[in-house]
């Protein structure tokens, strides 16, 4: 198949998966909805696929539909950056980020690399520490941005970019779960996570006790292969060795785990914003999609 896909589309093609909506896809890149479907069809007549089909009065996307969406995203981001690198504007500076040693391994390496292609007069500053410890250094000014876990009751002040499920894992193969009391592999008491499991076994009453405990998400998740505990991880977290475990094994269920930026009190500069541009747009586009498109 020759000839080149228009990006205008696909940016129109991914508002209408992010917003769930051909109308609210418009308003978010300045077109009408006979535009935007307008677009749709010359996009499906480009690949010579259906990425749209129709249920009942509304639209879904179809299995082609999903395959282009990941090429369309980074299509998109591959020319955010090649036009950033060409800016007058040079960005030079310092940011200061936070985040927690899970999240570093998961999601930083991606994210760092991005930023340095973009901007590559400027220096990113990173800390692993807990998201509690992270939120007293943003207060002491010690940092410009953390990555953190949302806290149970919340905090107006964080603005969360990924939800996905929180998971009890085990060891691939083993009874670890059958064991009474249950052994569980968790981090500290600060952490978010455990306090969630913790609450939930005991709303449950099942019994249960703390093996492991730690900061390092590394040795928590050690434990857990080598099947000597079961702990609690976000979907995206889940490791070779490991699966899934839920209420077919008598685990109660957990409430979805949310991540988020918390920004300095103090005035933004321009090097941290462009850091949490590039984290918000590598993390945002797994946040919980509908999967029915409004026309």
């Amino acid at each position: 198949m020759a000839g080149v896909l228009d990006l205008d589309q696909l940016k129109t093609f991914v508002a209408i998966v992010d917003e769930g909506s051909f109308t609210r896809a418009g308003d978010a890149v300045h077109k009408t909805q006979s535009a935007v479907s307008m677009q749709m069809r010359r996009l499906e007549e480009r690949i010579g696929r259906a990425i749209f089909a129709k249920d009942g009065r509304q639209s879904r996307m179809t299995d082609d539909g999903e395959r282009l969406l990941a090429y369309a995203r980074r299509l998109i981001k591959l020319n955010d950056e090649a036009l950033s690198m060409f800016d007058q504007k040079e960005l030079i500076g310092r940011v200061r980020l936070g985040t927690p040693d899970d999240y570093a391994d998961r999601f930083l390496p991606e994210i760092l690399a991005r930023f340095s292609r973009s901007h590559a007069r400027a220096e990113a500053t990173v800390v692993c520490a807990p998201s509690s410890m992270l939120m007293e250094m943003i207060e002491a000014d010690e940092l410009d941005l953390a990555i953190v876990t949302q806290p149970v009751r919340g905090r107006s002040d964080i603005e969360i970019i990924r939800r996905e499920p929180l998971l009890w894992v085990g060891p691939q193969r083993g009874v670890t779960h059958e064991l009474d009391p249950l052994p569980l592999a968790l981090g500290r008491p600060t952490c978010t996570w455990r306090r969630q499991a913790l609450e939930a076994l005991e709303a449950t009453g099942r019994s249960h006790r703390v093996l492991y405990s730690s900061y390092n998400s590394t040795a928590v998740s050690a434990a857990v292969l080598a099947g000597l505990a079961i702990s609690v991880l976000p979907e995206s977290a889940l490791r070779p060795g490991m699966r899934a475990l839920g209420t077919d094994e008598g685990l109660p269920s957990l409430p979805p785990c949310e991540i988020g930026i918390l920004r300095s009190r103090q005035p933004a500069t321009t090097v941290s914003d462009a850091l949490a541009g590039h984290i918000v747009s590598s993390l945002d586009n797994l946040t919980n999609r509908p999967g029915l498109f409004g026309m």
